[in-house]
């Protein structure tokens, strides 16, 4: 038997989230900075007739392999548009909490149609690509060629791929679950919307990109901090550490990020996070991470 293929699913950081309002048919019209971390799924396609999927790592149990699974619903929607593709059995190392805003079954989805692209000889820019993924779910098709980008729409308008000064991260997951879904009905307009993104030419050292973020927001932290108050203590934590220069939460939550001046002082913050707060809160997932 081959090899199976093989591809990286990583996670999505949303560095910046703005909700500009509800729309008719339900969903929300958003802008956000995404990033992509160094931390992964990781899912492999063994060709073949039919379709299946297996599911293992840390957090296989919360994944499934049911129906509702994006691996299996981006396949789905790929054979709708392309009936003749071989597809095969999937197998899903399940590395990234879900339901984290982390975007790990949207990455599935996306490495799954990057899977049966390569299986059957389908070039990356293949628009039945894109628009399965629009069909899959609103962070698909940013996840299909995960590059630094600004999302839009309702995660169907992608700028062009964009260059970030070096961003090392701590990852923290307080092990809630989110629905999306749930977290944008609770969502409020704010007062004072933040200014568009103009991150085209993102200023070239680390400082000044870090000022930049600041200035913006994620939308959506008020409304899941409600549904989910162990979010504040993500951020409260994370904030007190003296080397973090900026802590927010990514997409509904609930995982938070922090971001540090290197990977060493990202690595010291997770040691001394788990070090601090190992008793109090001993359930915390966190990953020391690189964006870009």
């Amino acid at each position: 038997m081959p090899d199976p293929l093989v591809e990286n699913a990583p996670a999505k950081v949303n560095l910046t989230l703005r909700v500009l309002g509800r729309r008719a048919d339900g969903y929300h019209d958003i802008e956000s900075l995404v990033a992509f971390a160094d931390l992964s799924d990781r899912l492999s396609l063994s060709p073949g007739a039919g379709l299946a999927l297996t599911v293992a790592g840390p957090w296989a149990q919360q994944a499934g392999v049911g129906a509702d699974n994006l691996v299996l619903k981006a396949a789905q929607a790929l054979l709708a548009r392309a009936p003749d593709l071989v597809l095969g059995a999937f197998h899903l190392d399940k590395n990234l909490p879900v339901a984290a805003g982390l975007g790990g079954g949207s990455a599935d989805a996306a490495a799954a149609l990057r899977l049966i692209a390569r299986a059957n000889g389908l070039s990356g820019d293949d628009p039945r690509l894109y628009a399965a993924a629009r069909a899959t779910g609103a962070d698909v098709p940013v996840c299909l060629e995960p590059r630094t980008r600004i999302m839009r729409g309702i995660g169907e308008q992608l700028s062009a791929p964009l260059a970030l000064p070096p961003l090392h991260a701590l990852l923290v997951n307080p092990r809630v679950a989110l629905a999306t879904r749930q977290v944008f009905a609770a969502w409020q307009p704010a007062a004072q919307p933040a200014a568009p993104l103009d991150f085209a030419a993102a200023p070239p050292d680390h400082a000044r990109f870090v000022q930049a973020l600041a200035a913006q927001a994620n939308d959506l932290e008020a409304a899941a901090i409600k549904l989910a108050p162990q979010i504040a203590d993500v951020l409260a934590s994370l904030r007190a550490l003296d080397a973090c220069r900026l802590a927010r939460m990514s997409g509904s939550g609930a995982t938070c990020f922090g971001l540090f001046d290197s990977a060493p002082a990202a690595q010291s913050a997770a040691h001394e996070m788990r070090a601090f707060l190992g008793g109090k809160f001993p359930r915390w997932w966190m990953s020391a991470t690189r964006l870009g």
